[in-house]
Protein backbone atom coordinates (compact mmCIF):
# COMPACT_ATOMS: atom_id res chain seq x y z
CA UNK A 1 0.00 0.00 0.00
CA UNK A 2 2.84 2.58 0.73
CA UNK A 3 4.91 1.48 -2.28
CA UNK A 4 1.90 1.99 -4.43
CA UNK A 5 1.03 5.99 -2.78
CA UNK A 6 4.28 6.94 -3.37
CA UNK A 7 4.47 5.50 -6.66
CA UNK A 8 1.09 7.60 -7.33
CA UNK A 9 2.63 10.24 -5.99
CA UNK A 10 5.48 10.32 -8.16
CA UNK A 11 3.78 9.84 -11.34
CA UNK A 12 1.50 12.98 -10.95
CA UNK A 13 4.59 15.17 -9.57
CA UNK A 14 6.37 13.49 -13.25
CA UNK A 15 3.22 14.28 -15.02
CA UNK A 16 3.13 17.60 -13.70
CA UNK A 17 6.29 18.87 -13.79
CA UNK A 18 5.43 19.34 -17.78
CA UNK A 19 2.66 21.65 -17.04
CA UNK A 20 3.35 25.64 -17.56
CA UNK A 21 0.99 26.38 -15.32
CA UNK A 22 3.40 24.79 -12.30
CA UNK A 23 6.56 26.13 -13.20
CA UNK A 24 8.71 28.43 -11.18
CA UNK A 25 10.78 30.78 -12.60
CA UNK A 26 14.55 31.03 -12.45
CA UNK A 27 16.18 33.67 -11.42
CA UNK A 28 16.98 37.03 -12.77
CA UNK A 29 20.49 36.99 -14.58
CA UNK A 30 21.38 33.46 -13.61
CA UNK A 31 21.94 30.16 -16.51
CA UNK A 32 19.40 28.54 -17.03
CA UNK A 33 19.44 24.97 -15.69
CA UNK A 34 20.71 22.19 -18.23
CA UNK A 35 19.60 18.79 -17.70
CA UNK A 36 21.81 16.02 -18.74
CA UNK A 37 20.46 12.55 -19.34
CA UNK A 38 21.55 9.21 -17.18
CA UNK A 39 23.97 11.68 -14.98
CA UNK A 40 21.80 11.08 -11.73
CA UNK A 41 24.11 9.05 -10.39
CA UNK A 42 27.29 11.04 -11.41
CA UNK A 43 27.56 12.29 -7.98
CA UNK A 44 26.93 15.48 -6.51
CA UNK A 45 26.48 18.68 -8.48
CA UNK A 46 28.66 21.58 -7.80
CA UNK A 47 25.50 24.18 -8.51
CA UNK A 48 22.66 25.20 -7.11
CA UNK A 49 19.95 24.88 -9.66
CA UNK A 50 18.13 27.79 -10.93
CA UNK A 51 14.69 26.36 -10.29
CA UNK A 52 14.63 26.24 -6.55
CA UNK A 53 13.74 22.54 -5.16
CA UNK A 54 13.26 22.08 -1.67
CA UNK A 55 14.99 18.68 -1.20
CA UNK A 56 13.17 15.66 0.11
CA UNK A 57 13.03 15.27 3.78
CA UNK A 58 15.30 12.38 3.33
CA UNK A 59 17.21 10.81 6.74
CA UNK A 60 20.48 12.06 5.05
CA UNK A 61 19.11 15.64 5.08
CA UNK A 62 17.44 15.19 8.50
CA UNK A 63 20.77 14.77 9.02
CA UNK A 64 22.48 17.46 7.64
CA UNK A 65 19.75 19.55 8.87
CA UNK A 66 21.64 18.95 12.58
CA UNK A 67 25.00 19.54 10.96
CA UNK A 68 24.29 22.63 10.07
CA UNK A 69 22.43 23.93 13.33
CA UNK A 70 25.42 22.94 15.24
CA UNK A 71 27.97 24.60 12.83
CA UNK A 72 25.41 27.87 13.07
CA UNK A 73 25.48 26.99 17.08
CA UNK A 74 29.52 26.92 16.94
CA UNK A 75 29.40 30.00 15.17
CA UNK A 76 27.21 31.72 17.38
CA UNK A 77 27.31 30.63 20.85
CA UNK A 78 26.57 33.78 22.57
CA UNK A 79 23.08 33.88 20.49
CA UNK A 80 21.88 30.65 21.71
CA UNK A 81 18.95 30.70 23.98
CA UNK A 82 20.13 28.52 26.66
CA UNK A 83 17.75 26.30 27.84
CA UNK A 84 13.65 25.73 26.99
CA UNK A 85 12.53 28.43 24.93
CA UNK A 86 9.51 30.64 26.37
CA UNK A 87 6.02 29.31 24.71
CA UNK A 88 5.65 32.41 22.71
CA UNK A 89 8.43 33.33 21.05
CA UNK A 90 8.77 36.83 19.12
CA UNK A 91 9.01 35.62 15.72
CA UNK A 92 9.37 32.00 13.92
CA UNK A 93 10.87 32.16 10.49
CA UNK A 94 11.63 28.91 8.34
CA UNK A 95 14.64 29.87 6.12
CA UNK A 96 15.53 28.12 2.64
CA UNK A 97 19.50 27.99 2.64
CA UNK A 98 20.95 27.19 -0.81
CA UNK A 99 24.36 25.77 -0.34
CA UNK A 100 26.69 24.38 -3.31
CA UNK A 101 28.54 20.77 -3.03
CA UNK A 102 30.95 22.34 -0.94
CA UNK A 103 28.80 23.91 1.69
CA UNK A 104 29.13 27.18 0.83
CA UNK A 105 25.61 29.52 0.58
CA UNK A 106 24.32 30.45 -2.49
CA UNK A 107 21.19 32.15 -1.58
CA UNK A 108 18.57 32.42 1.24
CA UNK A 109 15.29 32.60 0.97
CA UNK A 110 12.12 32.28 3.32
CA UNK A 111 9.05 30.43 3.36
CA UNK A 112 7.39 32.00 6.68
CA UNK A 113 8.27 35.30 8.12
CA UNK A 114 6.74 37.27 10.76
CA UNK A 115 4.79 40.26 9.70
CA UNK A 116 5.40 41.75 12.99
CA UNK A 117 9.14 41.52 13.28
CA UNK A 118 10.32 42.08 9.43
CA UNK A 119 13.77 42.99 10.86
CA UNK A 120 14.38 39.18 12.13
CA UNK A 121 14.42 37.86 8.78
CA UNK A 122 17.41 40.39 7.13
CA UNK A 123 18.94 39.52 10.58
CA UNK A 124 18.81 35.95 10.01
CA UNK A 125 20.17 36.20 6.12
CA UNK A 126 22.73 38.21 7.87
CA UNK A 127 23.39 35.18 10.25
CA UNK A 128 23.30 32.45 7.39
CA UNK A 129 25.78 34.34 5.04
CA UNK A 130 28.16 35.01 7.65
CA UNK A 131 28.45 31.67 9.09
CA UNK A 132 29.45 30.44 5.07
CA UNK A 133 30.49 27.78 4.31
CA UNK A 134 28.33 25.13 6.24
CA UNK A 135 29.79 21.90 6.63
CA UNK A 136 30.44 20.21 3.31
CA UNK A 137 27.28 18.02 2.55
CA UNK A 138 29.25 15.38 1.20
CA UNK A 139 26.99 12.92 -0.99
CA UNK A 140 24.08 15.36 -0.90
CA UNK A 141 25.59 17.95 -2.95
CA UNK A 142 23.74 21.12 -3.67
CA UNK A 143 20.83 21.13 -2.04
CA UNK A 144 18.64 23.55 0.00
CA UNK A 145 19.02 23.22 3.78
CA UNK A 146 15.27 23.96 5.45
CA UNK A 147 15.51 25.29 9.26
CA UNK A 148 13.01 27.23 11.44
CA UNK A 149 14.65 29.73 13.79
CA UNK A 150 12.48 30.55 16.84
CA UNK A 151 13.96 34.02 17.67
CA UNK A 152 13.49 35.66 21.02
CA UNK A 153 13.03 39.28 22.06
CA UNK A 154 16.31 39.28 22.84
CA UNK A 155 17.70 38.59 19.69
CA UNK A 156 19.10 35.08 20.73
CA UNK A 157 17.40 32.08 18.83
CA UNK A 158 17.20 28.21 18.67
CA UNK A 159 17.06 26.01 15.69
CA UNK A 160 14.08 23.49 15.56
CA UNK A 161 16.44 21.18 14.19
CA UNK A 162 18.35 21.05 17.98
CA UNK A 163 15.79 22.98 19.81
CA UNK A 164 15.70 22.25 23.52
CA UNK A 165 11.79 22.54 23.40
CA UNK A 166 9.41 25.12 24.98
CA UNK A 167 8.31 26.03 28.10
CA UNK A 168 4.82 25.39 29.47
CA UNK A 169 4.31 28.43 30.87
Amino acid sequence: MKISLVLSVLAVTLGLSGCGLFKQGTNEGAPAATPQAGNEAAGPSNEVPTVRLITAQTPAVRAYRKIGARHIYKTYPKRIYKGRIPPLVYAVVVTETDIDSTGHVTGVHFSRTPSHAPEVSGKIAELIREASPLPNPGKLGAHTYVDTWLWDKSGQFQLDSITEGQRSR
